[in-house]
């Protein structure tokens, strides 16, 4: 099993960038695919990123692409999201998920992830 725990939210402006980070301690880290998703107000769940175990391949969401920036380091078992540009429309609770079986691709799918932290509120003021 493996824990999670996001920090870096908060409130910025338009245009402003923020840090999200999600620690995970348990087993391997390296063993699991890592997920962002988000879940705005009265809104449902929605994918953000997605990087492969050794951080080789990526997935980011069509809004986000160009403005965030998912990575990973294995060695502090950490996955990060640099978010640039954010806009009123960025603003919800991030969440960092734990995939440990999906092969051959990148999970996209809430229901695929099997350990999820639990949340960071990210606000962005126009």
């Amino acid at each position: 099993q493996v824990q999670l725990v996001e920090s870096g939210g908060g409130l910025v402006q338009a245009g402003g960038s923020l840090r999200l980070s999600c620690a995970a301690s348990g087993q391997t880290f390296s063993s699991y695919n890592m997920g962002w998703f988000r879940q705005a107000s009265g809104k449902e769940r929605e994918i953000v990123a997605v990087i492969s175990r050794s951080g080789s391949t990526t997935y980011h969401t069509t809004s986000v692409k160009g403005r965030f920036t998912i990575s990973r380091d294995n060695a502090k078992n950490t996955v990060y999201l640099q978010m640039n540009s954010l806009k009123p429309e960025d603003t919800a609770v991030y969440y960092c998920a734990a995939d440990r079986t999906t092969l051959g691709y990148l999970p996209r799918a809430g229901h695929e992830y099997d350990y999820w932290g639990q949340g960071t509120q990210v606000t962005v003021s126009s």
